[in-house]
């Protein structure tokens, strides 16, 4: 099944159809590319025959499926099964919006099982670009290995990083991220979205945000997340690409 998804996409890609998730402002005529291979071939296939081809997984009932992208040695995306444009929609802010964070998190073990090593709660990152950062008009979160150094900045000022939004003293990647901590093991009951459209520095701007979520363990030994997100600068040649944070060749997965 899987040795088939690779060739398929090897095609898929050859012909054009997937461009990559950032550096785009996902206005072109190829950014559907990715809804029309959820609504036309996984879904359908899910339904027809139990086969979620070119997905990994059709999950019908929570409406999502599980890509894996064509960059990165064991990234995956989560995509909604129904059609939503990416962090800009205001259905994502909806009370009962579907926990697409949450299960992007449980489908971390996906990058795990490719890589053929248990990667640690803080080696992994999701992460969802804005509309200035981004190729594709199909949300979709990227589930990826955390950047060796996102993950040193952030393990040095996880005492400063509180529950309320605040700007780091460090950049990410030549980027001035906000961050925030959450308490919780599993995005359970959690919308980071909404959390992310609270922050004042938003101000009804969520077209201009990217949001990246980190699994750590607090000092107290607890689980939780941390929140990181950046407004696009388009003058400044910031495009919101909260991707950037993530490591696509997994260094982290081969760190002693």
């Amino acid at each position: 099944m899987v040795k088939h998804w690779i060739g398929n996409l090897a095609l898929t890609l050859s012909m054009g159809l997937l461009a990559g998730c950032a550096g785009s402002t996902g206005m072109g005529p190829k950014s559907d590319a990715l809804w029309h291979i959820v609504h036309d071939r996984c879904v359908p296939g899910q339904e027809h025959s139990g086969n979620p081809a070119p997905c990994v997984s059709v999950d019908i009932k929570e409406g999502y499926v599980l890509l894996k992208d064509k960059v990165g040695v064991a990234q995956y995306l989560l995509l909604p099964t129904v059609a939503i444009s990416g962090i800009e929609s205001p259905a994502l802010l909806l009370k009962n919006a579907p926990e697409y964070w949450r299960y992007a998190w449980k489908a971390r073990l996906l990058t795990s099982q490719h890589l053929r090593r248990k990667l640690r709660r803080d080696e992994i990152a999701l992460a969802v670009n804005s509309a200035y950062g981004r190729s594709q008009n199909q949300l979709h979160i990227h589930i990826d290995c955390i950047s060796p150094q996102t993950r040193l900045a952030l393990l040095e000022h996880l005492s400063v990083i509180s529950t309320d939004w605040k700007a780091l003293s460090v950049k990410l990647n030549g980027h001035t991220y906000r961050a925030r901590r959450i308490y919780s093991t599993d995005l359970r009951n959690v919308n980071p979205f909404l959390q992310l459209a609270q922050d004042h520095a938003v101000q009804n701007n969520m077209r201009a945000q990217t949001l990246v979520i980190v699994g750590v363990k607090f000092e107290n030994g607890n689980e939780g997340f941390i929140l990181l997100a950046d407004t696009a600068n388009l003058l400044h040649g910031d495009t919101g690409s909260g991707e950037e944070l993530l490591d696509h060749s997994c260094a982290v997965a081969n760190a002693p």
